[in-house]
């Protein structure tokens, strides 16, 4: 204790993204993904055109939920978020980094206490919630392991569900078929945990 922040290299600290500020009474399920998008334009809420939201609305579409605007996301309870809030500069997010910015999605869910499921999409996602988790009861929240082997296993942290799941924000989406299909089934098992009917 006491001692220097460590020195972070693999974001860009100069640019933070913040999330829209939601109805937290409303909120059923909170999907974090990694962190801000490289073009502010991309991030969730960024522009009408913005990667995030594109492509995070067609990966709810998949699942089955009637969405086509970030309205309807809103509308169902669900709120957007990312584990690390300022883009990235190199290819991967260490776990120092995740450690050290961890507090402050901890500090965004407790103001969100009616969410019934997060969605973790991605490797960072799931590194950050075992962080908290850690923090709070000394053990993970969601096991190690790939996530192929992990996703669609019961899991909590504070009494809500946690999907750890795929990548679905921005090109990630688009690049396999076989990923788009677990993350539409990922979202379609949290939806039903938090209350939100999709599409029949």
């Amino acid at each position: 204790m006491g001692g220097r922040e460590p020195s972070i290299t693999d974001i860009d600290l100069g640019r933070t993204w913040k999330p829209a500020a939601p109805d937290a009474a409303h909120v059923r399920l909170v999907l974090i993904s990694e962190c801000a998008a490289p073009d502010p334009r991309d991030d969730y809420d960024g522009s009408p055109d913005s990667l995030f939201d594109t492509t995070t609305l067609e990966a709810f579409a998949a699942a089955g939920l009637p969405v086509t605007t970030v309205s309807d996301l809103t509308a169902l309870g669900i709120h957007r978020t990312v584990a690390v809030r300022h883009p990235k500069t190199a290819p991967g997010i260490s776990a120092t980094t995740v450690r050290t910015h961890a507090r402050v999605l901890a500090d965004e869910l407790a103001q969100l206490p009616d969410a019934r499921a997060y969605l973790l999409m991605g490797d960072v996602a799931i590194a950050a919630i075992n962080h908290i988790a850690r923090e709070r009861t000394g053990r993970r929240a969601v096991p190690a392991g790939s996530t192929y082997r992990i996703r669609g296993g019961v899991y909590e942290l504070d009494g809500v569900r946690v999907f750890p799941s795929y990548l679905q924000a921005g090109p990630a989406w688009r690049i396999e078929a076989s990923k788009r299909r677990m993350i539409a089934e990922d979202i379609a098992a949290a939806s039903v945990v938090a209350g939100i009917a999709a599409a029949t």
